[in-house]
């Protein structure tokens, strides 16, 4: 029998807008950077009809900012956006993991049991990127599992904006073995079907992430302000 590769099927704009994501969320492109849209066209091998599409999908997310004059840069997230993103995102986890533990099948649960299971598998290698990539899946399908369409859908929203500073929180390694130990109480919680528990928990995952990216985004604007007063 002969293997067969899988393809990606997406329309290409959104391919390059999902890679641009991961990009930005890496801190590969930082806040400010502007989009070059020569480099950019060289290293994805396209034209820049889809990278312009990508980017009109990035700016309408808040990822990216159309400046007159001087086209696309990466949005710069301050410590008033970020502590308005995450009040707003624990409202909506605390949602979702409450109706989780009411609407949840036990085939939903077993599915965040084994993505939370590669999860930790990733920690344990120290693989970020792939840890990362495994615990939005849990926290989107926490949310999913609230059967809420419009919870899903202002939760997707909200998460593109603050997936970098969720990424950037894991980049200390104390904070990212206190991240693990909290999704295992987070699992066992939504394993019992304990509402109460399951809401304190996700607040209290979600606030000390918040507390390291406050700190970060605090020296560097700080550390913004000096350079400009030389």
């Amino acid at each position: 029998m002969e293997l067969v590769e899988a393809i990606d099927r997406r329309p290409l704009h959104k391919v390059v807008a999902e890679r641009l994501r991961d990009l930005i969320t890496r801190a590969e492109l930082r806040p400010g950077q502007r989009l070059n849209e020569r480099l950019l066209t060289k290293r994805f091998g396209i034209s820049r009809t889809p990278l312009r599409e990508a980017i009109g999908i990035l700016v309408s997310e808040g990822l990216v900012t159309s400046l007159p004059n001087r086209g696309a840069v990466v949005s710069t997230v301050t410590s008033a956006d970020a502590e308005d993103m995450f009040q707003v995102m624990a409202v909506l986890e605390a949602l979702g993991g409450d109706l989780a533990c009411q609407r949840a099948t036990d085939r939903d649960i077993a599915e965040v049991r084994a993505l939370h299971q590669q999860m930790r598998e990733y920690h344990a290698r120290r693989d970020l990127d792939a840890y990362f990539d495994f615990n939005q899946r849990i926290h989107q399908k926490i949310v999913d599992c609230a059967g809420n369409r419009e919870l899903t859908d202002v939760y997707r929203r909200i998460s593109v904006r603050i997936r970098r500073a969720r990424y950037l929180a894991n980049l200390s390694r104390e904070r990212w073995d206190k991240a693990m130990d909290e999704h295992e109480e987070i699992l066992d919680a939504l394993v019992q079907r304990d509402r109460e528990r399951l809401k304190a928990l996700l607040g209290v995952h979600l606030q000390n992430k918040y507390e390291v990216i406050r700190t970060w985004l605090a020296e560097n604007e700080h550390a913004a302000k000096v350079a400009t007063a030389r």
